[in-house]
């Protein structure tokens, strides 16, 4: 995925939550990452999803920070803020309690891009650990995905449509 970032030209921030800087962490094992890894925001804190990311105070207010739409406002915000062509976010609850009145397990990821924006809700089990490792290793697939679809997108657009 980062080579088809590096090879189109095209660069990527994170803003994290419940998975507390586990994607940045495992792009940054990459050597040479630093040529489409643009950075990170750790929004851990609700208000700093806000104040940091731009994400709308009163969504945060009404809904909590586990949510389909402040994932999706979390990519665009760290996309803008860190100057990416895309930006991913996680957010949700690793447990050990439910947050925002969801259950442990719930996760929300996000992909924002050149005119595209895509959301999922994830339902996992298991431990805190797992619940923030398969978030993490759930948003860089998207990522991977979105990336394919705009690439093939950008092919044809090239090739008169065909």
């Amino acid at each position: 995925m980062l080579r088809l970032l590096a090879e189109s030209d095209q660069t990527l921030a994170v803003a994290e939550s419940l998975t507390g800087g586990l994607v940045a962490a495992e792009l940054t094992e990459v050597p040479g990452a630093s040529r489409s890894f643009r950075g990170s925001v750790t929004a851990y804190a609700t208000e700093l999803k806000d104040r940091v990311l731009g994400v709308d105070a009163e969504l945060l207010a009404a809904h909590g920070a586990v949510n389909a739409q402040v994932a999706e406002e979390m990519a665009a915000g760290v996309r803008r803020v860190l100057g990416a062509t895309w930006g991913i976010a996680t957010t949700g609850v690793a447990g050990p309690d439910p947050q925002d009145g969801q259950p442990v397990g719930t996760v929300f990821i996000a992909v924002a891009g050149p005119g595209s924006r895509k959301t999922a809700r994830l339902r996992l089990n298991g431990s805190r650990a797992e619940i923030r490792r398969e978030s993490a290793r759930t948003v860089l697939e998207l990522l991977s995905s979105e990336l394919r679809e705009n690439l093939r997108g950008q092919d044809t657009e090239q090739n008169g449509g065909i």
